[in-house]
């Protein structure tokens, strides 16, 4: 029996969706759980063939969990080796060198000192910053944010200088980014599942968290839509997840991606409304048994395997009587030493 495990925190409505559309579908040899995990041993073998983490970003020992199942075999949407080393500063720059339109973004040493430091730690640093540099490139309309972070937490609209030093005080250590206001006209937050399918919901971050789905939309330009997929696509495909949300803020007919590291993405129910929950939790349950039929993968052990390299093929068996190399084959293989 091949087991799906969803590893999740405080939400509820959608690991318990999930759980049963994939047990509905009745699949032979495969059925849905929510995981359960004690102390873990090194030499504890995988209770999963595939895990969905929606909690791990918050939790280190789940972290750590994930990654000795995934070196195991235990396939992990999304994986917890790259998961780990991703930020969003590293998104924008990988976006603009794809050719997908960002705004111009700045990163910012932190205000604060991060704890264990000193004034000693920080000698590579220029003193003082070029802040009129920094206001020349971005503006003084802009948004401060968190390099890693999620659910708005720390995130400053900022009007002025005086709100930008205002924000950029209240950051403690935190490493924050500078970033251009777009204004839109429009704004879409896309789904995107096994890298492949994109489910693109009209969206406005200045409504209230549970307004901000647009219901009723009114009817958008098919050539708007169909950038936004193939940005969605191509961000998701080269950062490597599974299951991901891209953010488009839309300025002149032009969709800038403004957030797109979300591997562990809001599908509440009373959150994204019906319609977008049935989709990702059909999307999700398809996908997550698909991977399960391809389980156990092993990935080689090098760096490059874990952060997403293809997985490690099983040896053949060998015959049982083997023969001597054709002439023909012994000709190819000194010809091409």
């Amino acid at each position: 029996m091949k087991r799906i495990g969803v590893l999740f925190g405080m939400e509820n409505s959608f690991p318990g969706a999930l759980v049963e559309r994939i047990n509905a579908k009745n699949v032979a040899g495969i059925e849905a759980e929510f995981v359960r995990t004690g102390a873990v041993a090194l030499s504890s073998a995988p209770r999963y063939s595939v895990i969905v983490d929606r909690i791990s970003h918050d939790i280190p020992f789940y972290r750590a969990f994930l990654k000795h199942a995934a070196l195991n075999g235990t396939i992990v949407i999304n994986n917890p080796f790259w998961w780990s080393a991703d930020d969003k500063f590293f998104n924008y720059t990988l976006a603009a060198k794809l050719g997908v339109a960002v705004p111009p973004t700045v990163i910012l040493p932190h205000k604060k000192l991060p704890e264990g430091t000193t004034d000693r730690s920080m000698r590579n640093l220029d003193f003082p910053l070029d802040w009129d540099a920094v206001f020349a490139y971005v503006g003084e309309h802009g948004f401060m944010k968190p390099v890693n972070g999620g659910g708005w937490r720390d995130v400053h609209h900022v009007r002025s200088r005086e709100e930008f030093f205002r924000a950029y005080d209240e950051s403690r250590d935190l490493c924050m980014m500078y970033q251009k206001a777009v204004h839109f006209d429009e704004y879409f937050r896309c789904y995107v599942v096994a890298q492949e399918k994109v489910h693109v919901m009209p969206y406005d971050p200045r409504r209230p968290h549970a307004e901000r789905y647009v219901q009723n939309p009114p009817a958008y330009d098919k050539k708007l839509l169909k950038r936004v997929e193939q940005g969605a696509l191509t961000l998701c495909r080269a950062l490597g997840y599974d299951l991901n949300t891209v953010e488009f803020a839309v300025e002149n007919g032009i969709p800038y991606a403004i957030d797109f590291m979300n591997p562990a993405p809001d599908a509440d129910l009373h959150s994204v409304g019906p319609a977008n929950f049935e989709w990702i939790v059909e999307q999700v349950a398809e996908m997550a048994i698909a991977k399960a039929q391809l389980a156990p993968q092993l990935p080689e052990l090098r760096a490059s395997a874990f952060l997403g390299g293809a997985p490690k093929k099983a040896a053949k068996k060998r015959a049982s009587s083997p023969r001597k190399k054709s002439s023909a084959a012994r000709s190819t293989k000194s010809s091409s030493a």
